[in-house]
């Protein structure tokens, strides 16, 4: 289990949170993380694309001209796919691109991602990002760049903390995330991860685990 800084809005060090070697200390397995990424951008196709195949296409119901005595090719339809307006062959039709994933693979590649982000020191802890209770992006913004300069950084906020993610929600190289969807694609695809405290400690289930402690 390793240790890192929490820091408050100003920067400033306002204590150590530990990460639990369980999750953030694991060995990456990148043929499983591929896997899930793969199926997790598949799952995100809408697989809407559609062409006519001949049979489909209006029109061309009538021989175009006679079978003998023109000397050209015969032809049946002007609907045939040789002809401009005619169907396609073998073309796109409505499909489910989605894969079936195990939930202990999709837990596994996620914890995988995580580790490999921690042991390169890229997963940083902050308080909050804005101190008060009214939204400010200049203020979030300032606070983020004290913690990392990344041009793509995760940050995961708690499902309650409507303050932080109105301050950050129109920054380019931001992606909000609440801790319940945290997945592999976006901690892979993010330079540096940054909690708050609070969505470290609601993805890591403390609260939880201070009241199964209390019975």
């Amino acid at each position: 289990m390793s240790s890192v800084d929490v820091l408050n809005a100003e920067g400033a060090k306002a204590g150590s949170v530990e990460l639990p070697g369980d999750i953030f200390d694991v060995q990456a397995n990148i043929p499983l993380m591929h896997q899930v990424v793969v199926a997790q951008l598949a799952a995100a196709r809408q697989g809407t694309a559609k062409a006519k195949n001949r049979g489909e296409v209006a029109g061309g119901g009538k021989k175009p001209y006679k079978q003998k005595g023109t000397g050209r090719a015969r032809q049946g339809s002007i609907r045939a796919p040789q002809f401009t307006g005619g169907g396609v062959v073998h073309g796109p039709v409505p499909r489910d691109y989605s894969q079936r994933t195990p939930k202990k693979m999709k837990v596994a590649a996620l914890r995988g991602a995580l580790s490999d982000r921690a042991r390169d020191e890229r997963v940083h802890v902050i308080e909050a990002f804005v101190s008060g209770d009214k939204p400010s992006t200049k203020a979030a913004i300032a606070t983020l760049r004290k913690v990392t300069e990344s041009r793509k950084v995760l940050v995961v906020l708690s499902s309650t903390d409507e303050l932080n993610w109105l301050s950050l929600r129109n920054e380019a190289s931001v992606h909000l995330i609440e801790s319940g969807q945290l997945n592999t694609y976006d901690v892979l695809v993010a330079d540096d991860v940054v909690f708050t405290k609070d969505a470290l400690d609601e993805f890591l289930g403390v609260p939880a685990a201070a009241e199964e402690g209390n019975k």
